[in-house]
């Protein structure tokens, strides 16, 4: 996944892809944690998709709810994928398996 799905520029060594929607409590902390696991490691991207405004992405990747969180290696390819509010401990350690 690059640049043109995502909407930004993915991150040098790995990037953490939200995917939200506007009514979601879990998601505002997911997006926190994903924030800070992304200011704690060089060359990781917090990337967060709006889900109901993307919904041609979400079918092709079948994200089924909110929050899901999809962790790309260098490439661009998911070497992790969870739903639900992720702990910071299973971030960081998801993170091991991209970079």
């Amino acid at each position: 996944m690059g640049a043109e799905l995502l909407g930004r520029e993915p991150g040098e060594r790995a990037s953490l892809v939200q995917f939200s929607s506007a009514f979601c409590q879990p998601c505002r902390a997911t997006r926190r944690i994903l924030a800070e696991v992304a200011e704690m490691v060089d060359g990781v991207e917090h990337i967060e998709i709006d889900a109901e405004k993307n919904l041609e992405l979400v079918r092709a990747l079948g994200i089924e709810k909110t929050p899901t969180v999809l962790v790309l290696d260098a490439a661009g390819r998911i070497v992790r994928r969870a739903a639900g509010m992720p702990r910071k401990a299973d971030v960081i350690a998801a993170l091991g398996a991209a970079v």
